[in-house]
């Protein structure tokens, strides 16, 4: 008996060494190396906006939190209202979990005001705490789509509603740092970033 204890012990120890490990989310954008080694990663930079209610968004209001962001206009006739019923899917799977945000940035801030923004945001019927519409200053937000979150947004009179932009939805981790880019008009592209939110948040309770 005592033997065939022992054998089972082996096994169940040798299965669990062998059983394969869930893959870390990859993190984008470019990587230096510093001179002691260390790999500084690609980083979501600082920034101020303004949101829904007049509060002041910034880096510290995501501070422990992973977010989703993505890039709209309130009066968009083409994607964004595709993105917009993707993201609530998102928004109300985690919608009562504190670990989780959503911000969507406007690239149309002359029509986009914060009332504006208040009036999108209540027709959605979001709580504005949880989900972030935000305004600012436009060279902000197209610099940041560009050169932190990797998407492009601009003026475009030939586009329908007058600006062209990326669809994606961007999931950021507690660091900043950008985990997943997926196509926010698409249901199954939507379905991969929450299993990916689920395997990042996972991350963070190890």
């Amino acid at each position: 008996m005592r033997t065939l204890l022992m054998i089972l012990v082996v096994i169940t120890i040798a299965t669990a060494c062998n059983a394969p490990k869930e893959e870390k989310l990859r993190i984008f954008g470019r990587t230096e190396v510093a001179e002691n080694g260390d790999v500084i990663y690609h980083k979501i930079a600082d920034f101020k906006f303004v949101d829904q209610d007049s509060n002041f968004v910034t880096p510290d209001t995501f501070k422990d939190k992973i977010y989703v962001a993505d890039f709209f206009f309130t009066s968009c006739p083409t994607i964004c209202p595709l993105m917009k019923v993707q993201l609530l899917r998102v928004y109300d799977k985690y919608k009562d979990n504190p670990n989780v945000l959503l911000l969507s940035h406007s690239i149309d801030p002359t029509h986009d005001t914060v009332a504006v923004l208040h009036d999108f945001a209540e027709r959605l019927g979001v709580e504005s705490s949880k989900w972030h519409f935000v305004t600012g200053d436009k060279d902000e937000i197209y610099k940041i789509g560009q050169t932190s979150y990797m998407v492009s947004a601009s003026e475009d009179s030939s586009e329908p509603g007058g600006y062209i932009h990326s669809g994606a939805f961007i999931l950021v981790d507690k660091d900043k740092r950008v985990r997943g880019l997926y196509d926010g008009t698409l249901p199954d592209q939507v379905d991969r970033l929450m299993k990916d939110m689920d395997k990042l948040l996972k991350e963070y309770e190890k």
